[in-house]
This record gives structure tokens, sequence and C-alpha cells, in this order.
């Protein structure tokens, strides 16, 4: 593996992680968004990585002597949560209540969304810390040629 590959490795994980964070930030920001630009409430985002350039398992397998390098990570989509229901509360003075007197809210759960906060950030963190360990590797191969 070649000194900026793992360089970019760890920048492909820290952007990845980059952008969770930020639709981690939308979905909380929308928390009480019973009305979107559709009519409908807010729907939790959730954001899908994959590897980048996936080498065949063929490929892998038939080179078995030479060692395999992954090639980073990219986001591949950010998709609606439709697998959970809006939260309903009885609100019938709200402008968005139904016949019945209740409201439609996002299906956004903050503590969810605080965990996947912090395990984005501590994803974020191991990366930085990655790369700045293949710097000193490469500072340190550096001095050695200096001497």
């Amino acid at each position: 593996m070649g000194l900026f590959q793992a360089f970019d490795i760890s920048a492909s994980g820290m952007t990845a992680q980059r952008f969770r964070t930020d639709i981690i930030s939308e979905n909380v920001a929308n928390v009480n968004t019973t009305r979107t630009e559709n009519g409908d409430p807010y729907r939790r985002k959730i954001v899908t990585f994959q590897e980048k350039d996936v080498t065949p398992f063929s490929n892998v397998l038939q080179g078995t002597r030479q060692q395999y390098v992954g090639n980073g990570v990219k986001v591949v989509s950010v998709l609606e949560d439709d697998s959970t229901d809006f939260i309903m509360k009885y609100d019938p003075s709200h402008p968005d209540a139904d016949e019945n007197g209740y409201v439609s809210y996002p299906n956004v759960n903050i503590i969810t969304e605080m965990t996947n906060l912090i395990d984005a950030s501590r994803a974020y963190e191991a990366n930085a810390t990655a790369f700045e360990a293949s710097k000193a590797m490469a500072q340190a191969g550096l001095q050695i040629g200096k001497n």
C-alpha cells in the first residue's frame, strides 16, 4: 500500500462521517417539522456507505499471494426511513391536526440521533488518528534519509 493511499482512505472516511453528521443534524433540526413542501411531516434520513471501487471476490481470490488493500468508503445513498411510523400527539389546536385532533410528528428519535452522532464523531476521530499516524510515519521515513 502506498503512502498516499493511506491518506486517501482516511480522508474518505472523514468525508463520509462528516456527511453523516450533516444528515443527523438535519434530522435533529426537523424534529418538530409537521409539514414539508409535499404536505407530510418530515421523514428521518439515513446514510448508507459502501467501499469505494469494490474489487470482485474472484479477483481477490486469484490474488491471494498479493495483499488486498481497501480503497476507502463512499456515500451511496441517503434514504428516508419508511420503516418507522410518525409520532402521533393529541393537539386539536395545532394547524396540522387531523379530524380527530392528532398531529403527526416526524419519526425522529432524539436519543437515536444523538447515539448516531456520537458514533459518527468517534469514527471521524479514528480516521483522523489514522491519518496523523500515517503522516508521522512518512515524516519519520524522511528523517531517516536525512541523516
